[in-house]
């Protein structure tokens, strides 16, 4: 394709055409005769007169020659030399102006004349093959003008050969004008749409001209610019505006791959957006401490799902992590972890339990339900929290008190409940404390722990809290029924049904004590082989990860003792009074009957009490 100088240059009126010829003289006047007289100047001429742009007002000056007869046969032997070199018009060597002085000097030279038809008879020819290069090239459309304006300043372009040709340079002149239009359409960002844009003019040139270089490259630039262009409104993430710009690249020239390339790029630009949205709305979850880290990190997913297409995983990650965030922070729903203390050691297993709600409380017709467990209500939990695993542990316990010199009640008192097989009841016994297991002797370490009081278990939670920089406190009577009932709304935490071997440890039918003593209300048929609390963790855990809460040991929550439900908090945080004396007991345990092991099943106690059945687990805010 021709320079973008050059074909301003002609566009703006370059048929003022001092170059034609290679000449580097001024122009002179134009006039339509064939100069005659001595003192011809050496070079033709072709000149323009008023308006440069039209071709027909060209005409060409012969280069003046003066021969004297001494000349003639020479300048015969040039004449011929140049005709049959086609070197017909350019100066006194070429063979036009030299038959012309040879006729001007005697008119009747018969060999002068037939050498003079010859060469006019030559060039539509020498027209012609400037024309073929004059599609892309400003020069050749020069040459063969300057062959036109010979043509009619000789002999007047009569012949039908000379207007044939003088239609092929006419068009020839078309195809540039629309060159010439399409290009500074293309150069003003006018591609397909207006009057006069870039696509139209170049496809009337191929019209007109099919196949033609110059236009079917300014067709594939135009292509090129619209490809651009979606790759522009891509890395502004406006991929509406990208797919229409690509759509329209893929009509310009059907079958082509290049617009697909464009769309593979676009793609790339697309997926480097996504990735740099999903990355910093990843960080941003990672930074909780951050004031608003969760509203931006929606942000961002906002942006990515604009320019995602349905279905992208980058944006199902984040749309998820941001979710997890919202309810559980860095964690994810079933996540078992330990907190680092600080000293040393690690805090109780956690299992994160899912965000979520539940019918908290006893059905209207549960068989032996009683008021303090109605009305039932629904309770939503819209963010998820995590819970100890299993109950807190004799080891557990015992590093809490040598860290922080806390004194259990039991351990100021001097004395706790335990149980007595000889009497089959629960009895007061001095000298037992938390180190203790439910008969009195010294417990194992991974027994859960009992004969703490609702204060110690605060006490723990709290010593956890300042050792992790977390929040653990007891469980909410919410919290723990939630947890409990583990998504089974049935009568039992496992459901309707009797319990299966392996649920728990509940009084069973068939369990027996070291001196053959059997339970009087017991589920029938059941046995986990245990008389008393078993080590934490070795029955089933639940549907939610957690071990023993329908049994072993019942268990402290944070609540104070309310008669019933009514008026009580619908959002899982603890019902509590200041200073309240009375706590709420929650969870079945070894020695509970079958309708004390029911999910809905509550108990009081005062909050300094002891004994052999109660112990606690810890709940972490997420």
């Amino acid at each position: 394709m021709a320079s973008r100088a050059t074909r301003q240059a002609w566009g703006a009126g370059a048929l003022a055409l001092a170059l034609l010829c290679g000449c580097d003289r001024g122009a002179t006047p134009a006039t339509d005769e064939v100069p005659t007289g001595a003192g011809m100047r050496a070079d033709g001429e072709v000149t323009v007169s008023g308006d440069d742009a039209i071709a027909e007002r060209l005409t060409w000056r012969s280069p003046e020659i003066a021969l004297i007869e001494a000349e003639v046969p020479a300048a015969r032997q040039r004449a011929a030399k140049a005709l049959a070199a086609d070197r017909l018009y350019e100066d006194v060597e070429s063979a036009i102006p030299l038959y012309l002085a040879l006729l001007k000097r005697d008119p009747a030279d018969a060999a002068a004349k037939d050498g003079l038809q010859r060469a006019l008879a030559r060039l539509p020819a020498v027209g012609d093959a400037a024309l073929a290069e004059a599609g892309e090239d400003a020069d050749a459309l020069r040459r063969a003008h300057a062959v036109a304006a010979v043509m009619r300043s000789v002999s007047g372009a009569r012949g039908p050969e000379d207007a044939a040709y003088l239609e092929r340079l006419d068009r020839a002149d078309r195809l540039w004008e629309l060159n010439e239009a399409a290009e500074q359409a293309l150069a003003d960002g006018r591609l397909d749409e207006g009057d006069g844009n870039a696509l139209a003019l170049f496809r009337q040139v191929l019209t007109l001209a099919p196949g033609q270089p110059r236009a079917s490259q300014g067709v594939a630039a135009v292509e090129s610019a619209m490809i651009r262009r979606a790759e522009e409104a891509a890395v502004r993430a406006d991929f509406v505006q990208a797919e229409r710009w690509l759509a329209k690249a893929k009509q310009v020239r059907p079958g082509m791959e290049t617009a697909e390339a464009g769309r593979a790029l676009v793609e790339e630009i697309r997926r480097i957006h996504i990735s740099r949205l999903r990355d910093e709305g990843l960080a941003l979850l990672s930074q909780p401490q951050r004031p608003n880290h969760l509203p931006w990190a929606r942000e961002r997913l906002a942006e990515l799902l604009r320019i995602a297409k349905p279905g992208d995983p980058a944006a199902a990650e984040l749309r998820t992590r941001i979710d997890l965030a919202t309810h559980y922070g860095l964690l994810r729903p079933g996540q078992r972890f330990t907190d680092g203390l600080q000293g040393g050691g690690r805090t109780p297993q956690m299992v994160v339990v899912p965000h979520g709600g539940f019918r908290m409380g006893a059905r209207d017709a549960e068989p032996d339900a009683g008021k303090a467990e109605r009305p039932s209500r629904y309770v939503r939990f819209d963010r998820g929290f995590a819970i100890a695993r299993t109950e807190i542990t004799v080891a557990e316990f015992r590093r809490f008190v040598e860290a922080s010199g806390h004194r259990p009640r039991a351990v100021r008192r001097g004395h706790s409940l335990v149980y007595d097989e000889r009497g089959g009841n629960f009895v007061r016994r001095s000298g037992v404390d938390w180190r203790h297991d439910a008969f009195g002797r010294l417990a194992a370490d991974d027994m859960p722990v009992v004969h703490v009081s609702a204060k110690d278990a605060e006490a723990y939670a709290r010593w956890l809290s300042e050792r992790t920089g977390q929040r653990y406190h007891l469980p909410s009577e919410a919290e723990f029924e939630y947890a409990l009932r583990g998504g089974e709304p049935g009568r039992y935490p496992w459901g309707d049904h009797p319990p299966r071997p392996g649920t728990g440890n509940l009084t069973g039918g068939g369990d027996r004590s070291p001196g053959g003593r059997s339970w009087g209300n017991a589920f029938v048929g059941y046995s986990d082989g245990y008389w008393g609390p078993a080590p934490v963790g070795r029955f089933r855990a639940n549907a939610f990860g957690i071990h023993d809460l329908e049994g072993n040991v019942s268990e402290w929550v944070a609540d104070c003792w309310h008669d019933g439900y009514r008026r009580a908090p619908t959002h899982g945080e603890a019902w509590v009074n200041p200073g309240c004396r009375i706590r709420v007991i929650r969870g079945g345990a070894w020695s509970n009957s079958p309708a004390q092991t029911r999910a809905a099943w509550r108990s009081q106690a005062e909050a300094d009490a002891t004994n052999a059945l109660t112990g606690f687990r810890v709940v972490r805010d997420l």
